[in-house]
């Protein structure tokens, strides 16, 4: 078992943890009702951070960041020195947590993705885990939500009896709600994007040898060009260039910088 700690990675603090120890450290603050935000950042979501010193506060707020992706796996040995033997895939992530989940009998709460996705999603985790209990599900709005119905929201998780809520709305959008809500329900919560698509079999994922080499990038792309051209041409290119910085120490300020957002701005 792995957890060592955060490592600073463009001024996101992303952990040195392995599968074992990041599902350890969930169902311990499931069974316990303590509030543990989590999220799996690949590229894109560290950009988001590095980017934009609001959200890279509310990531520096996380109690767990994985390294999705084999990139930033990679930066946290080259910078840091820190080796590990996988990077922490929230998608595997999440089917991990909901395997000891249903063995522990921790109920789980589905937030976001359409209706369609959600019910292909409950169905498939039926049929891979039988004793895993759905204690709700709910549909994103696709906008951002009121004060009042956001808590609704935290209402209808409480009330469900749910003690882990997976969260797919999409980076940023997810880890700004597991921000803004996860203290309030005292339970984990895990953006977990994708995997919500993966589990309903409405997104195929890139082959392992793809995913290993650090191409899923370029599967997705090829799958969706139109929604993903910008996210790929322009960040990736910009990671490598800002790793570079951080790596010979010229982005000092810029990995510094972040802000408290503001708390009357509604974000959904």
């Amino acid at each position: 078992m792995i957890d060592r700690g955060k490592r600073s990675i463009l001024g996101v603090g992303v952990n040195v943890i392995d599968y074992e120890a990041a599902v350890d450290r969930i169902l311990s603050a499931a069974r316990d009702g303590r509030a543990q935000s989590v999220s799996a950042l690949a590229v894109h979501g560290v950009m988001t951070g590095a980017l934009d010193a609001e959200h890279k506060f509310r990531l520096n707020r996380m109690d767990i960041v994985t390294p999705d992706g084999q990139p930033v796996r990679w930066a946290l040995r080259l910078l840091h020195g820190e080796p590990l033997p996988d990077r922490v895939y929230g998608p595997q992530l999440s089917d991990l947590v909901c395997a000891r989940a249903a063995e522990e009998g921790v109920p789980i709460y589905l937030y976001g993705s359409t209706p369609d996705v959600l019910a292909a999603m409950t169905d498939r985790l039926a049929q891979r885990y039988p004793a895993l209990v759905v204690a709700g599900q709910e549909p994103s709005k696709f906008r951002p939500l009121s004060a009042s119905e956001e808590a609704e929201v935290r209402a209808r998780i409480k009330a469900s009896g749910a003690r882990i809520v997976l969260v797919g709305l999409g980076c940023p959008r997810q880890e700004v709600f597991v921000y803004e809500h996860g203290q309030a329900l005292q339970m984990p919560m895990l953006a977990v994007g994708a995997a919500f698509d993966f589990f309903a079999g409405s997104l195929k994922q890139a082959p392992k040898w793809m995913q290993d080499r650090g191409l899923e990038w370029a599967f997705r792309l090829a799958i969706e060009p139109r929604r993903l051209w910008r996210r790929y041409v322009f960040l990736n290119p910009l990671y490598v260039l800002m790793i570079t910085g951080q790596a010979v120490g010229l982005l000092k300020r810029r990995l510094a910088n972040e802000r408290a957002p503001d708390a009357n701005i509604r974000h959904g």
